[in-house]
């Protein structure tokens, strides 16, 4: 009597993609334009708490550098001014940043560092707590506690 080969269990076939097939990303990198590369790096470093990464030079000077907080990458890069001193840098937008920490304790720790919290920590009518922050040059923070 013949036997049966086994055949693997297969998993299932995933559904198919829609067609035409949408936009999928893996991940955000905000690049940030600033007036004062040094003061920034030393902002986003020293009074937040990221650890600095990859630089960028040109004929010797330092022209950009990424600052990393967890799995989230910064890019920093001196503004050349050819849109001139005065432009303004941050408006309309605004990055939420989310983390596990404490955020009570994260304020405070930044707050000693020097940094100016434009609104501490709260608790928001939609279940979040978080408090908010602007850099140097006026890019909006909002740092917001995951539960």
């Amino acid at each position: 009597m013949p036997t049966k080969s086994s055949k693997p269990n297969k998993p299932p076939k995933p559904p198919a993609r829609r067609q035409p097939e949408t936009l999928r990303l893996r991940g955000l990198e905000p690049s940030l334009t600033v007036n004062d590369l040094p003061r920034s790096i030393a902002f986003y470093r020293d009074v937040l708490g990221f650890v600095a990464g990859e630089e960028w030079r040109e004929d010797g000077a330092m022209t950009g550098i990424e600052v990393r907080a967890g799995s989230i990458t910064f890019f920093l890069t001196q503004d050349d001014f050819a849109k001139g001193r005065d432009r303004q840098k941050g408006v309309g937008m605004r990055f939420r940043c989310q983390t596990a920490q404490d955020l009570d304790r994260l304020a405070e720790q930044i707050t000693a560092r020097g940094g100016a919290v434009d609104e501490g920590p709260k608790d928001m009518p939609w279940g979040e707590r978080q408090f908010l922050i602007s850099d140097p040059d006026g890019f909006k923070l909002t740092f917001v506690q995951q539960r």
